[in-house]
């Protein structure tokens, strides 16, 4: 604690503990700045805590359970399957643990030092920490703003009761008879999805015409097939206009081309986005640290804010809401202050959403492509194609690498299919490093894999596939 009003000397102040805030403090640490990390809630962040993490361990377990059903291809035949969801939790609950855990163990280890509670800036040098048992200030040399995002609150649907954000969607301590989703981006879609895979009787309301608009429609179709295949209803180009609650249920009013409708659920689960958490008390007006009209702060390419000394990155700052985006601008960020030149580039940032089929996008699609000029040419090998995935009884989806026409430089890449999050990686390497489709085409995977696909997906865009007719 510190004694009356005096201030202590650090280097750098990161200000939130998610995939941003303490991925830069580590980073800062190594590079031998003194750092102090502060966050009202856990080390991890939503993502650790209440996002990513806990999401994928309940998707994983929806897996597992649907996969003790569905055996009978291989010639297993499970009875009397059942879910205990309360040990279900525990599972989801013991992994974050784990990882909130390894946080905390690389807090130590790199000698940064860790403040439960508030941040406020006194100036655009010193701040003040506070919580119910202390309130310190610091004396800072750098900062780093990774305060995150929290989602948006539609002022028709607020949360409370059966009304619920993703966050209270991950705690529920039983499996719901019926849910309603207002929202099909990744975080309606991979929710509505596992719980569906539960025996929820799930309703997703989506504005636009297809779930995860963010995807191209080739393999958002397929999704949608999956979906219907555990009954999920999917109602596009919707519009949700108001919710009515009481202690057992909800109902939710909509309209679809202008004809009025409404549908009634156990719960409503609202995931219409993210908003930037720059609005609260931690003083950023006070500072003169400049914001766009939608809250989020104003960078350079090194995540540099209008104030030399105070650097701002993930959800915060322009660009997609992604915990793996946060991080690489949290060691940009770090090393910026550490006198490196180190700057951001986007090109290779990969999209992933774990529904089933899994859906992963990194560089240009073939529309955005040809919009920036390049003469495209594209191709797509089926999973079907591919010995690994039929073994695996999971042949449905695609790789479709989309390159220069002129010289073969791979400018992009999107797989729909079992492990797309995992096989987008070596297509993400491919764009950094200048690869054309000729190093991917060369480059001997082993069989049978699911990684032959994309060596498959190279030769077919060569023009010579080998497991499919030209």
């Amino acid at each position: 604690m510190v004694v009356g009003d005096a201030s202590l000397d650090i280097d750098t102040l990161v200000i939130g503990a998610g995939p941003g805030g303490y991925v830069a403090a580590i980073r800062a640490a190594q590079l031998g700045q003194k750092v102090l990390i502060v966050d009202k809630s856990e080390l991890g962040g939503v993502c650790l805590n209440r996002g990513c993490i806990p999401s994928k361990a309940l998707i994983a377990a929806a897996h597992q359970y649907e996969s003790a059903q569905h055996g009978e291809a291989f010639g297993i035949s499970v009875e009397n399957v059942k879910v205990d969801f309360a040990k279900t939790q525990e599972f989801k609950n013991s992994v974050v643990k784990k990882m909130t855990s390894g946080v905390s163990s690389l807090m130590k280890g790199n000698k940064i030092e860790v403040f439960s509670g508030e941040c406020m800036f006194i100036s655009d040098t010193e701040a003040r920490v506070f919580n119910d048992h202390e309130s310190p200030r610091y004396r800072f040399k750098h900062c780093i703003i990774a305060t995150g995002s929290r989602p948006i609150e539609l002022k028709p649907f607020p949360f409370g009761g059966r009304i619920l954000s993703s966050t209270e969607a991950l705690e529920l301590p039983e499996i719901p008879k019926s849910m309603i989703v207002i929202g099909g981006g990744y975080i309606g879609a991979e929710l509505g999805q596992m719980y569906s895979k539960f025996g929820t009787k799930v309703t997703i309301i989506e504005g636009m015409d297809t779930v995860l608009p963010g995807f191209d429609k080739d393999m958002t179709r397929l999704v949608a097939k999956n979906m219907a295949k555990t009954g999920i209803e999917i109602v596009t180009n919707a519009k949700a206009e108001s919710a009515e609650q009481n202690d057992k249920e909800v109902t939710v009013k909509y309209s679809v081309g202008g004809e009025s409708k409404e549908v009634t659920a156990e719960y409503l689960l609202v995931t219409v986005g993210r908003r930037p958490n720059t609005d609260g008390e931690l003083g950023l007006d006070l500072i003169g640290l400049e914001l766009d009209e939608r809250g989020l702060v104003k960078v350079d390419h090194q995540g540099r804010t209008n104030i030399p000394n105070i650097f701002a990155i993930g959800d915060i700052v322009p660009g997609l809401a992604l915990a793996h985006k946060a991080s690489y601008e949290g060691k940009i960020a770090a090393e910026a202050i550490a006198g490196h030149k180190s700057v951001v580039d986007y090109k290779v940032i990969p999209a992933v959403v774990f529904t089933d089929p899994e859906c992963s996008s990194v560089g240009l699609t073939e529309k955005e492509a040809k919009d920036k000029g390049y003469k495209v040419k594209s191709g797509k090998f089926p999973f079907a194609g591919n010995g690994r995935a039929v073994s695996l009884n999971n042949a449905e989806g695609f790789v479709r690498i989309v390159a220069n026409e002129e010289n073969n430089l791979v400018l992009g890449a999107q797989i729909v299919g079992i492990e797309a999050s995992n096989l987008i990686a070596e297509l993400g390497l491919a764009i950094e490093m200048g690869a054309t489709l000729e190093d991917i085409a060369l480059t001997i995977h082993a069989h049978p894999t699911l990684g032959e696909i994309v060596m498959e997906a190279a030769e077919l865009v060569e023009g010579h596939p080998i497991h499919v007719l030209k």
